[in-house]
């Protein structure tokens, strides 16, 4: 039962892993179950073997169990900012009207909006809409391996629907959330507005709470957020590579 639960457990992890890298995904959320996938397909495959060499020393039999007891602990800790991820989304409801809409960068596979990028894209044209007097700021860099930034290609990618190429802003070196907030300053400040003047981010519904306590850590003072639905297919790798970057951000205290 278990030798059979690994090798499914390990196909599964594989099989999703080059879904998604077939579509240009190569992030932690994906080369991590991709690793995980092979080590249980592996495992599974030589169980006997591996029973055999547990078998023959005490000592591997105790740092067995101590290896499955800490992936087990991993994996709660896991679920359990999964489920704060759940429950996270906008929360402008109540919030003055922005005087700009920040749009966060994402992917762009072979120069083009990747589906998470492009939700947030047609939701920031939704906000635009309902707020026709904010200006539209676009912000991402250059992405490994490409030669536009992400800010050139959301930019484009507004204007083709119908948005006025006036109220488009675009920053274009950041590679960071935090870089996202602080290169966009000095543009916010360029056109006259301040940290102090409400402003709303555009993300993907589990960025929203990074995103926030990130922007109120560089001085927003009214930031409200409008998260996107993260498509269904690549949500949980979207989610695992959220908490790493979540601890990665306590540890940079980027919040």
């Amino acid at each position: 039962m278990e030798k059979m639960a690994c090798l499914f457990a390990g196909v599964l992890l594989i099989a999703d892993a080059i879904f998604l890298m077939s579509l240009g995904v190569f992030s932690v959320g994906v080369m991590l179950p991709l690793a995980m996938g092979l080590t249980l397909l592996g495992l599974g495959l030589r169980w006997t073997a591996m029973q055999q060499w547990l078998a023959a020393r005490r000592r591997r039999r105790i740092a067995w169990r101590w290896a499955w007891a800490a992936l087990t602990a991993w994996a709660v800790t896991v679920v359990m900012f999964w489920s704060v991820l759940a429950r996270a989304g906008s929360d402008s409801t109540g919030a003055p009207a922005p005087a700009a809409i920040v749009v966060l960068g994402s992917g762009t596979p072979n120069g083009k909006a990747s589906p998470v990028l492009s939700a947030r894209l047609d939701l920031a044209l939704k906000q635009a809409a309902l707020y026709p007097q904010a200006i539209v700021v676009v912000s991402g860099g250059v992405d490994f391996g490409q030669t536009r930034s992400e800010a050139a290609i959301m930019g484009d990618y507004l204007r083709s629907a119908g948005l006025g190429a006036e109220r488009i802003v675009q920053e274009e070196r950041s590679t960071s959330t935090e870089e996202n907030l602080l290169f966009t300053k000095p543009l916010l400040e360029q056109r006259g507005l301040t940290l102090q003047g409400p402003v709303q981010l555009v993300t993907s519904d589990f960025h929203t709470l990074r995103a926030g306590w990130i922007a109120r850590s560089a001085g927003y003072q009214q930031v409200s957020m409008a998260g996107a639905p993260t498509p269904l297919y690549v949500r949980y790798n979207a989610w695992l590579r959220e908490y790493f970057a979540v601890l990665l951000g306590f540890v940079r205290r980027e919040f």
